[in-house]
This record gives structure tokens, C-alpha cells and sequence, in this order.
């Protein structure tokens, strides 16, 4: 930001004060005026990632009458939990080449589109056969994970190319804490959608929103220069302090590919990048502890709500509304593990301090869920859970540590490949919660599951990471 005077004595001049203001006053006047056009395009992200995680959550809320509806048991369930995960993974790859092809506008907004018009069919499956309708919903579930496959790394190249390093932290918490604040704001509502209607609804109403969004999409999100709202002081302002300004614009990009294809590698330029991500130790430290944090997030995604009714013996209705307690702490927590981030670096600590000691203070704290095991009160243990939910959102600083450390001529890959190993979480944490569950009678051992995930993270950080910095692919 703006740096204040400063005054310096100079021996030359025999100790007499020299007036350094001018280079700090030129400082300020290249800035003078500046637009704020990044922050529209972080509130697209928060709002589009809200909508995201609702459509997401759509299959917890309503899983308890699915459950009675369609004679499932919890391994079945943890198994359509899962279907989402397994084509969200399989697809990560093709939609960051996707991303780096045809830029974050386009790709995404079919995404937000698609996932929208699946969301809805599904409300459709109540119609069918019992047997019938087990696969047609695995199915959908799983074309709904192809369908949000670009989300998270569009926001990655979105946050680098319009955000400065400085900044970075708190816009990427503000879209991840999106996540939590699905959780406040639509889980009240499809609790009593459910309760009130039916669970089809559900899936009609958010599959209706989402399409909605997806227009305003098309109508707000611009690379920094085509930007209407974005002056020329705005585009230095970012572009000087670490902002990759370039990175969307599909001219650049086009020049880039053809320059690519005058190589001696441009026909395994994908495969060369992927493989050097691979083997990098920071990176692989990296990818490992996103998928122990995001065992965290499915579980708070899939079972939680389930949780609360079978092993807390609540209501649809009273758990739709319980459910958005910890994750009102969550979406605090998330946005001030952003804020803790950036306040480091602009105090002068290193970025690897900056964003390390949030991660390992709030998942350490996450850990803290294991005591539910040990209390009766309803209004204890959702304090609890609470208090981890806030650690994880604490916690949760990966997609700034990947906008900090993705290599320029790859981010769309790089960002495809963290959401990958995250996400990899998302097919085995339902499945073996399910396993959990239905083998011991009891949640008892899937919280601790889910806490040495979060004990795994910060081995993770603390032992394999090392250094953060920008990783830079040899040639």
C-alpha cells in the first residue's frame, strides 16, 4: 500500500537532514486514484464458491430422508457421497489445460452453467425406482463433479492475476471461507425446504439459483486490461506488486501457445511441467497436506449434518439449523486466517512464516473435535465442533500458498493438480466413514480419523514444505 515519509541523515551533506518524501510522495501519485475493480472480481468468487458448496451440500441436508426414501445404508450413502469426488478428481487435469487454453471467463462460466442444470435433475430421481434411482443419483452426482471441476483452480489463476502478493492471502480466504458461509446461509433454508416440501425441492431451487449466477458470471468477470471498471492506476498498482496481469488475457495467451509450439518441447510441455510439479519437494508437501485439510472439509460437507441426527438425535429441521453454527465459525475463522496471513508479510515476516503459522495454529486447534467423544450435551459438543470448525477455516490457507508458489507458464495445471490431490479426500473420506459407521455403530472413530488428517497437514508443513516460494520449471 501507500508508504508513509521517510527522513534520513546523509554524511554527504554533513548530517543534515535529507527530505526522502519524494520518492515515497511519487509512490503514492503513480497509485493516486486508483479503481477497485479486484474487489468486484473476489466477490464474484466468494458468491459463485457460496453457490458452489450449496450445490455440494444439496446431498448432505437432504440425506437423511434419501436415506429412509430410498433404503440406503451408510456405506451406499458414503458411497454417493463419494461419486462427486471421483469425476471432481478424474476432471481436474483437462480443466486446467482448459483454463490455460481458454481463459477463466469462458471456462467457468460453462462449468457454473452445467453443474447448475445436473443439480436440478436431480431432484428428479424421486420419481423413479428404488434401484433405479440409487444409480441415476450416483450418476448425477458424479457429472456434477465433472461440472465444478475448473471452480477452485479458475480462482487460483483469477486471485494471481488480479491480486498483488500482499493481498493475495486475505482474497483467497475470502473465497474459500465461501465454503462455511454455504454452510450459514443455505443449510437453515434446505433443512426447511426438506422438512417443509420435500427433498426434490431442494435440488430445483439451488439447480434454478445457480444458472442465475452463472449469467452475472458472464456479465462481471474481465481480464485486469478489458476491465471496464479498472483504471490504468489500478493495473500499475497490481501489476507492480506481484499480480500476474497478463495470465487472462487471451491475446497474451495465444502468443504464448504459439511460441510454445516453435519448441523442441512443446508436444510434452504439459507432461514436462507435470512431472517437474511431481517431483518437486515443496510442491508434493504441499498437494499432501491439501488432501489431509479437505478430509476435513468432506466431513463437515457429507456427514456432519448426518452426525447430528443419527449420534445427536436431532431433527432434519433442527440440524439444517445447528449445522450453520460451526460453520459461522468457519467462515470467521477462514477469513481471519487471510487477514493473520497478509498482516505477517506486511510486517516483514517471510511469506513461508506468513502463511505457515496460521495453517499449523488452526489445524492444530481442529484437532479438538476428538472431545465430542467424550460429552452428551447437544449444545457442548456443537461448541466443539465449533471451535475445530474455526481452526480448520483458520487453517485453510492452501489455495494462497498455490497463487504464491504455481509457476507462471502453468498455473492452471498446478492449480488442477493441488485441487486434485485435495479433492482425491473427497472419495475416501465418505466411503470410509461409511466404513466407520456401519462397522462400529458410532462416529466415535471417524472424528478421530479426521483428526489425524489434520496432525498429518501439519507434519506436512512444518517437515516436507520447507521454503515457500515461486516454483520455476526448467526449460
Amino acid at each position: 500500500m501507500e508508504r508513509g515519509v521517510q527522513r534520513t541523515a546523509s554524511p554527504i551533506a554533513g548530517g543534515k537532514a535529507i527530505d526522502t518524501a519524494a520518492s515515497a510522495d511519487g509512490h503514492a501519485a503513480r497509485y493516486a486514484g486508483r479503481s477497485k475493480a479486484r474487489f468486484l472480481i473476489v466477490f464474484m468468487l466468494f458468491l459463485v464458491t457460496t453457490i458452489n458448496y450449496a450445490d455440494r451440500a444439496t446431498i448432505s441436508i437432504a440425506g437423511s430422508s434419501i436415506q429412509k426414501a430410498l433404503h440406503i445404508s451408510p456405506v451406499e450413502m458414503g458411497y454417493i457421497f463419494s461419486s462427486f469426488a471421483w469425476a471432481y478428481v478424474i476432471a481436474q487435469i483437462p480443466s486446467g489445460w482448459l483454463l490455460d487454453r481458454f481463459g477463466s471467463k469462458r471456462v467457468y462460466a460453462c462449468s457454473i452453467f452445467f453443474w447448475s442444470l445436473l443439480t436440478a435433475v436431480q431432484g428428479f430421481v424421486a420419481a423413479l425406482p428404488v434401484g433405479v434411482a440409487f444409480a441415476t443419483l450416483f450418476l448425477m452426482r458424479f457429472l456434477v463433479g465433472a461440472a465444478e471441476a475448473p471452480a477452485f483452480p479458475g480462482n487460483a489463476r483469477l486471485t494471481a492475476t488480479w491480486f498483488p502478493t500482499a493481498e493475495r492471502g486475505t482474497a483467497s480466504a475470502v473465497f474459500n471461507s465461501a465454503q462455511y458461509f454455504a454452510t450459514v446461509l443455505f443449510s437453515p433454508i434446505m433443512g426447511w425446504i426438506t422438512h417443509a416440501y420435500g427433498w426434490p425441492q431442494v435440488f430445483y431451487a439451488m439447480g434454478a439459483l445457480g444458472i442465475l449466477v452463472a449469467a452475472l458470471w458472464v456479465k462481471t468477470i474481465y481480464a485486469p486490461r478489458q476491465h471496464p471498471l479498472a483504471n490504468e492506476a489500478e493495473l500499475r498498482y497490481i501489476a507492480d506488486n506481484g499480480a500476474m496481469v497478463d495470465l487472462e488475457d487471451r491475446q497474451v495467451a495465444k502468443e504464448r501457445r504459439a511460441a510454445q509450439t516453435h519448441t523442441k518441447n512443446s508436444g510434452t510441455h504439459g507432461r514436462h511441467a507435470l512431472a517437474q510439479l511431481l517431483k518437486s519437494r515443496m510442491m508434493l508437501g504441499v498437494f499432501i497436506a491439501q488432501y489431509c485439510i479437505t478430509t476435513l472439509t468432506y466431513f463437515f460437507l457429507t456427514w456432519f449434518p448426518i452426525y447430528l441426527v443419527q449420534e445427536r438425535h436431532m431433527s432434519i429441521l433442527k440440524a439444517g439449523v445447528v449445522a450453520s453454527i460451526p460453520a459461522i465459525a468457519g467462515f470467521l475463522g477462514g477469513l481471519l486466517g487471510g487477514v493473520v496471513s497478509d498482516r505477517l508479510m506486511k510486517h516483514g515476516f517471510s511469506t513461508s512464516t506468513a502463511r505457515k503459522v496460521p495453517i499449523v495454529v488452526g489445524l492444530l486447534l481442529s484437532t479438538c473435535m476428538i472431545a465430542c467423544n467424550y460429552v452428551d450435551n447437544q449444545w457442548l459438543v456443537i461448541g466443539i465442533m465449533a471451535a475445530a470448525f474455526f481452526g480448520k477455516g483458520i487453517g485453510a490457507l492452501g489455495w494462497a500458498v498455490v497463487s504464491d508458489t504455481a509457476p507462471k507458464q502453468a498455473s492452471g495445471l498446478c492449480a488442477a493438480l493441488f485441487n486434485t490431490f485435495g479433492n482425491t479426500a473427497g472419495i475416501t473420506t465418505p466411503i470410509v466413514i461409511g466404513y466407520l459407521v456401519q462397522g462400529t455403530g458410532s462416529f466415535a472413530a471417524a472424528l478421530v480419523f479426521v483428526s489425524v488428517n489434520a496432525l498429518i497437514a501439519i507434519i506436512c508443513y512444518l517437515f516436507v514444505v520447507g521454503k515457500i516460494e515461486r516454483f520455476e520449471l526448467a526449460e
